[in-house]
């Protein structure tokens, strides 16, 4: 059961406040850590990944890895390992990419699409809600984070 202090939101109205939120998310990142990083196609996951290997020191192009499924990083303090679900079809495709090195390996995870594969996720990690909120503005978005 959560209690209070396991979730927190954070609200931007601009692509660089999303960034800056995925950043300090990456500034504290440590080995082993994993986040489920949800949202629709256009809410703004990419840009929080391009802050969060920023966070982390990472001075590598950052693009989603949706035809690769997984993007090794290794330029900053920890290496990330940034997954994209969104074309696994069938989740046992995770153990031929051999996901336990690097869900418990010394680097950090960031999977998008994370509920294709949500059987293979360790018991803690953080999942990160993005949702647009056009009422508020275009670049508008709620960033709620869960700690599981």
């Amino acid at each position: 059961m959560l209690n209070a202090s396991s979730k927190r939101v954070y609200e931007t109205a601009s692509e660089e406040e999303t960034f800056e939120i995925g950043r300090q998310f990456g500034l504290a990142a440590q080995a082993g850590s994993v986040f489920a990083l949800e949202g629709d196609l256009g809410a703004g996951k990419t840009v929080f990944a391009k802050g969060f290997a920023a966070g982390l020191g990472i001075t590598e192009v950052i693009s989603s890895p949706t035809f690769t499924i997984l993007q090794i990083y290794d330029s900053g303090r920890l290496e990330l390992y940034h997954y994209d679900a969104y074309r696994i079809e069938d989740p046992s495709e995770m153990e031929e990419i051999g996901y336990t090195d690097y869900f418990y390996g010394e680097g950090t995870c960031l999977v998008e699409w994370p509920g294709n594969i949500a059987e293979y996720f360790p018991d803690h990690y953080t999942k990160i809600s993005i949702e647009k909120d056009l009422e508020k503005g275009f670049d508008h978005r709620r960033i709620t984070v869960t700690e599981i």
